[in-house]
């Protein structure tokens, strides 16, 4: 039986890795939805995929830039119609623009809130709509969104209502067979991170690919038997 991955934020860090990971693995999965903006970074990371692709499973990308919802509607439209399933959706997309709060500018405010919050809701949403029934959705917050830091305000509000939006998720697609994840990663070596934390030695820390598999095992009949309320995952 075919099965679907849907991945978002898909051109490099943890995202990239959790595409690999789905993809070099034998797992059932026949499809792979990859969606970031477009770029240099997502192009070779699809370009990297299609060149190692053991098990031969169909690759679809989509250039798309979540922080438009009426983007994201029109993603899942087109994927809907290319692929017709999504059986896991891994809203990873992430943004933010680290700044103390007199120095925010509102409209990275409103970037933040799309991307990070406003993007996993339409595309579950839509998907909904659309008469996708999902295996598992896994929503990737942040630590951040358990307790604030300085300079982090919008980062940290965003993750945070993933964090609840999630717990709601849970409780309401239960009714259809739905496990509803959400994975709050600590300090990880991912370009989002280098922009929160500019002085850190990234070889100290969690890596994209530990995430990865974490993700990896949630979305596996393995998953079914851990807690999927708010999980920390972190060295």
């Amino acid at each position: 039986m075919s099965k679907s991955v849907m991945i978002t934020g898909a051109s490099r860090g943890i995202g990239m890795r959790t595409a690999e990971k789905f993809l070099r693995s034998d797992n059932g999965v026949t499809d792979l939805v990859l969606v970031a903006r477009e770029s240099k970074d997502f192009a070779n990371t699809v370009e990297s995929l299609r060149a190692d692709n053991p098990y031969d499973k169909k690759i679809h990308s989509f250039d798309v830039d979540l922080a438009d919802r009426a983007l994201a509607v029109g993603l899942v439209k087109d994927v809907m119609h290319h692929v017709g399933q999504v059986d896991i959706l891994i809203n990873n997309a992430g943004y933010t623009a680290p700044t103390a709060i007199q120095q925010i500018q509102f409209s990275d405010f409103e970037t933040t809130i799309a991307v990070n919050l406003y993007a996993p809701f339409t595309i579950v949403q839509e998907l909904l709509r659309s008469g996708n029934t999902f295996q598992t959705v896994i929503n990737v917050a942040s630590t951040a969104g358990i307790n604030g830091r300085s300079g982090w305000l919008t980062y940290s509000a965003s993750k945070a209502a993933l964090i609840a939006m999630s717990e709601v998720m849970r409780e309401e697609l239960a009714i259809f067979g739905t496990r509803v994840v959400c994975i709050s990663p600590g300090r990880c070596a991912t370009d989002l991170r280098k922009t929160l934390a500019p002085d850190e030695d990234p070889t100290t820390i969690m890596q994209p690919e530990h995430v990865a598999d974490v993700m990896h095992m949630l979305a596996s009949d393995v998953g079914r038997y851990i807690d999927s309320q708010n999980i920390v995952v972190r060295l």
